[in-house]
């Protein structure tokens, strides 16, 4: 390769915008040029020579051309791993709230039933106890009756004379 070949595979191939802006301002086309002179051994030799020149200057194009390709590609896949990276490492971290927030949730829930439960029992006892106060008022009624019966008299024998 002569000199103009390794300047184009050094430090410039980093940057592909510089590597398409350093390709020669006509490139050579890619397609050989038929030679409209007649067929003569010096002429045979300039034109091969000349046409060989111009097949490598047009693969250095080609190889430039590429190798900038290439790294757009390799920029590209870098930042699209980079913004998948981001999606899932965010998508777990959503995934890990979810979660925790289910989990609280649920604790809520199982708590606030258990209350809910002892109510209703508590419920339950007292309406199963208030059934049997109607009998234990009819119960004091009647004994209140006795005990005003029993006053009348301890009256009467107190002032008696």
């Amino acid at each position: 390769m002569d000199d103009r070949e390794e300047q184009g595979h050094g430090g410039s191939l980093h940057n592909s915008e510089n590597l398409i802006s350093e390709s020669p301002p006509d490139p050579p086309s890619t397609c050989m040029e038929p030679s409209f002179n007649p067929p003569a051994e010096n002429d045979d030799e300039s034109t091969a020579s000349f046409n060989q020149r111009e097949i490598l200057r047009a693969i250095q194009v080609v190889e430039r051309d590429s190798l900038a390709i290439a790294e757009s590609f390799t920029s590209l896949f870098a930042s699209l791993r980079l913004a998948l990276s981001e999606v899932t490492s965010s998508s777990v971290d959503h995934m890990q709230c979810f979660s925790d927030a289910t989990g609280r949730l649920q604790e809520s829930v199982l708590d606030a039933a258990t209350k809910g439960s002892r109510y209703i029992n508590s419920c339950y006892r007292l309406n199963e106890e208030m059934k049997n106060i109607d009998g234990l008022a009819s119960q004091l009624k009647f004994l209140r009756r006795n005990v005003d019966v029993l006053d009348s008299a301890v009256n009467k024998l107190l002032h008696s004379p």
